[in-house]
């Protein structure tokens, strides 16, 4: 199929401040027109995302939701707010399923031709999510995590970090946010950043993040929020502990986090993946205390230079720390970081352009960043399990500055 010959356009680069999940349009000092895909002998390889280290195998399975309360602000569509989510969690081993893939085909081709990367999307990698897994019986009910992605992005983006915490008991629940993403409805069509009228970053994540909240309260009660009642995985509702709910965020989704905690207090524990904590962009300035736990992991918007993050710092009344990897840039967290540098070999970019659009720091070390860091707090607040990698700076990821 045929790809535009896009460069990083002074509008492009202005979304990407403002947390851009688009990520392989980042960072292209010079235009990606230039590349052009490895060409040996055979296929390609697919991309790879690493496997999560947790006991317990991996399912998941997508939701289309609507919410009756709120209009929806795209044409042609329902009227009623809609959202699309997957749902990660713990599973019983059932190697016969399907690993979901990290995008749908056809939203894939979109999100390529969006980026302007010239790759087959026949690369896209695989999950280790098993779809329609049965959930795995504990005995007792899980803690609850809603993950809410950038500006222009996708909710597989982190899935590094999501299906981490799934396979370490945890329920997980990546939402969509329509019209400032790229995502597929149940019907086929395929909708992108582009789709919404009247500006991009009009949305109010936080208010869809409370309507997932909703949803997830109605399946703990045995209900199915889908809008097509498609079945849902055994075992899933009565799997959630609606008691313990956190959230976490990249970019825009990080400031979605915040807002989110100050107007709903379901969420016990929040973290914030580098969010500029911007008002505008659909969130309300920051100007309220916040009593519960709030971990930042900054790159680019740190609380040292970042005058919204130290002015939202200066109102965290609770337990709050701040972590910073050396090297690491706006992309650094979440799975931009491995599968920008496997595109980039197959599409022979020098090491000097990765590195703009991922940073400096070791890809491996930041994979590992990225699952420990996520799930020790969790851990601690969620769980009230010790987390001394949260106590002090930490010799195995001398990298990362503890800031208190």
């Amino acid at each position: 199929m045929p790809f535009p010959r896009t460069g990083l356009t002074r509008r492009r680069l202005l979304g990407t401040g403002m947390g851009l999940g688009t990520a392989l349009a980042l960072g292209a000092a010079a235009p990606l027109a230039a590349a052009r895909p490895a060409r040996a002998e055979g296929a390609a390889p697919r991309l790879t995302l690493p496997a999560p280290s947790g006991p317990f195998p991996v399912g998941t399975t997508p939701l289309h939701l609507i919410d009756t309360s709120r209009p929806n602000p795209m044409p042609g569509m329902n009227p009623h707010r809609e959202l699309m989510a997957s749902i990660w969690y713990p599973a019983r081993p059932t190697d016969g399923l399907p690993l979901a893939p990290w995008l749908p085909d056809a939203t894939m081709r979109a999100f390529l031709v969006g980026v302007g990367f010239p790759l087959d999307p026949a690369l896209v990698p695989l999950t280790a999510g098993r779809v329609g897994a049965p959930v795995h019986r504990t005995g007792h009910r899980l803690p609850v995590i809603v993950y809410s992605h950038g500006a222009r992005s996708h909710r597989a983006d982190h899935t590094v970090m999501v299906q981490e915490l799934a396979s370490h008991g945890y329920v997980v629940v990546a939402v969509d946010h329509l019209g400032d993403c790229f995502s597929e409805l149940p019907d086929g069509r395929v909708l992108t950043p582009g789709d919404l009228p009247g500006g991009l970053y009009a949305l109010d994540y936080a208010a869809d993040a409370r309507f997932v909240l909703d949803c997830v309260e109605q399946l703990a009660a045995g209900h199915n929020p889908d809008a097509e009642r498609r079945p849902l995985p055994d075992g899933l509702g009565a799997a959630l502990d609606t008691s313990r709910i956190g959230m976490f965020g990249w970019s825009k989704g990080a400031t979605a986090t915040a807002c989110t905690m100050l107007a709903d207090r379901r969420v016990r524990a929040g973290l914030g993946l580098d969010g500029p904590m911007q008002p505008g962009l659909g969130h309300p300035s920051i100007t309220a205390d916040l009593d519960r736990p709030f971990l930042l992991m900054t790159a680019d918007f740190p609380r040292a230079t970042n005058q919204y993050v130290a002015e939202f710092w200066s109102h965290l009344r609770g337990w709050r720390l701040e972590v910073r990897a050396a090297g690491a840039i706006h992309l650094s967290y979440g799975d931009n970081v491995t599968l920008i540098p496997q595109a980039g070999r197959l599409l022979g970019l020098p090491d000097e352009q990765i590195q703009r659009m991922v940073g400096t720091i070791d890809r491996a070390r930041a994979l590992l960043i990225q699952q420990a860091y996520p799930l020790a707090f969790f851990d601690l607040h969620l769980r009230r399990r010790a987390a001394p990698l949260l106590d002090r700076p930490s010799p195995r990821f001398p990298e990362v500055a503890y800031l208190p």
